[in-house]
């Protein structure tokens, strides 16, 4: 068992100290590495979004001369309207919490569900497509064992993210910045080999669309204009994915997020906005079984001075990295979905065990239903780029459209306290105008190939978590009756210090979560059921150092400071009753594993222990109730046991409810 323990150590890295100032040192990102471990998502999708884009146009490649100049600036807008939400939510949640606060708890949660679903997509379609791009350097005969290399990424990547966000980003980093270098090189060169050109391609491109419109009309022109533009969609997936992971960034997290947030417009623009110029320069043909990446720098290749041997092995390094850069995209999958579960967690609209941290401070149960959830699909579409990408673009484009929709009702209604607001709501309505239409031309467009896979999936995504939020609203009321019938007003001295105890007498240990109530109804059934047994009283107590608390040092310490409270609350009642008492406290990611390391100690202080818990009993607990609730007090019951230990479950019936006050009429 320890050789297993040891194993898992080694795989997933020895336990972080959730208050130890180093651990915030060690799981924050710079500019540098967020834009890298965030913006290889957007980054990557230059690898297909320009070349659908180019073969949407037809035979009217002149048009690419816009599209090229439109994708650059629609990146910076998005990005700059983006930057607002960066700035009202500096703990992150990105799209989720900008539709939730900003137009309401339904609209964030279609915004959260799109946002999941597109991060499970963006897992498997990034690892589809970078083992395309790999295997195309191999023989036919090793396409049988595509999709099995496929499962084993995704199944490293998860290994990778178990073990810390800066791990992951370190190992992928090089790939990250060779596949940048090479692609900027290759534009440039490419750009200035045709240089000389450039005046006259502008010419002939205006020149051609004024023939285009006298034969076909201008609207004909614009629409294959917007068609092509929309097609490329997937460009500009990606850029969310600061706003929702800014709670990773390093102090001071809205200036840190928009330097990131600039690296990544800055270096999607040139790439994406490039590789469209490159292929309109070097008049790009599609090749079966090739990509227009491929004969693109392919023959811009062959132009350097060396010999065709060279230039092959130079485009083999240049679509390896490619397809690396697709495998760190992939990974953005891993950092943004379980970012945005854990808010949603937080609002109930998901179980809860999504808040959790691991050891290692990372959203372990996110980052497994993420990878899980990417296998999956990837199994049913057997790795199909064209399948994935059809499903794709739909819902990153919705959360766009709510996050900009609810930033413009925002400065509306900020108009008159803000100067500067003027401003910033024609940037949100810029960015809203951009995205609403980008989205109604892909529904338009791919709406009956396969889009409604993606909108099913998402409503269902949608009604699930209507269903869990339902529950959990009902266990709330049930909890503040709970709370109202059992937790007792303090009527003696919370100052009191608590009465030292004896070591060697019988001692009740109570085990105190987050309700007074509950651990109160626990300890007068203790004193009611086993009258002047006990002499000694501890009251345990583990913090969850869960997403949210881990958002700010300032969380942290509230949270310590709730549970000194709730720990002191119990000790002045029994001092205030003649009972000895000590308390416990511990945290961590893990409540499970951090009360079984800590009963030890108490067990230690007070040979003569015997635990107890309360307990919720639903009158008809289901596999759906076991899930959505902790179910710590039979575990910990099951393993003290094991061990020789005795411990008491107290059932916690549920109060009824209070009765309304009579109603009194007044004539």
């Amino acid at each position: 068992m320890s050789a297993l323990r040891g194993l898992w150590r080694l795989i997933l890295g020895k336990k972080l100290d959730p208050f130890d100032p180093r651990t915030r040192q060690h799981i924050v990102l710079i500019a540098l590495l967020a834009w890298i471990g965030l913006g290889a998502d957007g980054l990557s999708s230059s690898c297909y979004g320009p070349e659908e884009a180019f073969l949407a146009l037809g035979e009217h490649r002149h048009i690419a001369l816009y599209l090229a100049g439109a994708t650059a600036l629609t990146v910076f807008i998005i990005s700059l309207a983006y930057n607002q939400v960066i700035e009202l939510f500096p703990s992150g949640g990105g799209g989720y919490k900008a539709a939730t606060q900003l137009i309401g708890k339904h609209a964030g949660l279609v915004s959260g569900s799109a946002l999941i679903v597109d991060y499970v997509l963006t897992i498997a379609i990034s690892v589809a497509s970078g083992s395309d791009a790999l295997f195309s350097l191999l023989s036919p005969g090793a396409q049988t064992y595509k999709l099995g290399a496929e499962i084993g990424v995704i199944v490293l990547l998860i290994v990778l993210n178990l073990r810390g966000m800066k791990e992951s980003i370190a190992i992928l980093a090089p790939i990250f910045l060779g596949f940048f270098v090479t692609h900027a090189f290759l534009i440039v060169y490419g750009i200035s080999y045709h240089a000389e050109g450039l005046d006259d391609m502008v010419a002939a491109t205006w020149n051609e669309t004024l023939q285009l419109s006298r034969e076909s009309g201008w609207m004909f022109a614009v629409a294959l204009f917007l068609r092509a533009y929309s097609v490329g969609a997937g460009t500009y997936t990606g850029i969310e994915a600061v706003s929702n992971n800014i709670n990773m960034l390093a102090e001071p997290r809205v200036r840190t997020g928009h330097w990131t947030m600039f690296y990544m417009a800055l270096s999607l623009a040139f790439t994406a906005g490039g590789i469209i110029l490159l292929y309109l320069l070097w008049d790009a043909q599609h090749v079966p079984g090739q990509t227009l990446n491929a004969v693109t720098f392919r023959a811009i290749l062959d132009s350097l001075p060396w010999d065709t041997h060279t230039s092959g092995l130079v485009l083999g390094v240049v679509l390896a990295l490619e397809a690396g850069l697709l495998l760190v995209a992939a990974n953005t999958g891993f950092l943004g979905g379980p970012s945005v579960l854990a808010s949603m967690a937080a609002d109930h609209w998901v179980p809860r065990q999504f808040r959790q941290l691991s050891s290692r401070m990372v959203t372990q149960n996110g980052v497994l239903v993420m990878g899980i959830a990417a296998l999956v699909i990837l199994l049913l579409t057997r790795g199909q780029v064209g399948l994935l990408v059809v499903l794709y673009s739909i819902n990153v484009f919705l959360t766009f459209s709510l996050s900009l929709f609810g930033l413009c009702r925002y400065w509306w209604e900020q108009r008159l306290y803000r100067l500067d607001w003027k401003g910033k709501f024609a940037m949100a309505s810029l960015g809203f105008i951009v995205c609403a239409a980008i989205l109604l031309v892909i529904l338009a467009e791919k709406l009956m190939l396969g889009g409604w896979v993606t909108v099913l999936i998402t409503s269902s995504v949608v009604g699930f978590c209507l269903l869990i939020h339902r529950h959990y609203e009902y266990i709330r009321q049930l909890m503040l009756r709970v709370d109202q019938a059992y937790a007792v007003k303090p009527d003696w001295d919370e100052d009191a210090p608590p009465l030292k105890p004896d070591g060697g007498g019988e001692t009740a240990v109570i085990l105190v979560g987050n309700s007074r109530g509950a651990g109160m109804h626990a300890l007068r059934w203790v004193l009611d059921t086993f009258p002047g047994r006990f002499r000694n009283f501890a009251f345990v107590s583990v913090g969850e150092v869960d997403k949210e608390a881990f958002n700010s040092e300032r969380t942290l310490k509230s949270l310590r400071a709730r549970i000194d409270n709730s720990l002191n609350y119990f000790t002045s009642y029994c001092a205030s009753r003649g009972l000895a008492s000590k308390t416990y406290q511990a945290y961590g990611g893990d409540p499970l594993g951090e009360l079984m390391a800590l009963l030890p100690q108490v067990f230690a202080d007070f040979p003569k222990a015997t635990v107890f818990a309360s307990k919720l009993v639903f009158g008809n607990e289901n596999l759906l109730t076991r899930w959505l609730h902790n179910q710590m007090p039979l575990a910990v019951q099951q393993r003290l046991e094991a061990g020789g230990r005795e411990m008491h479950i107290v059932p916690l019936p549920i109060p009824e409810p209070a009765a309304p006050p009579p109603r009194v009429s007044i004539r």
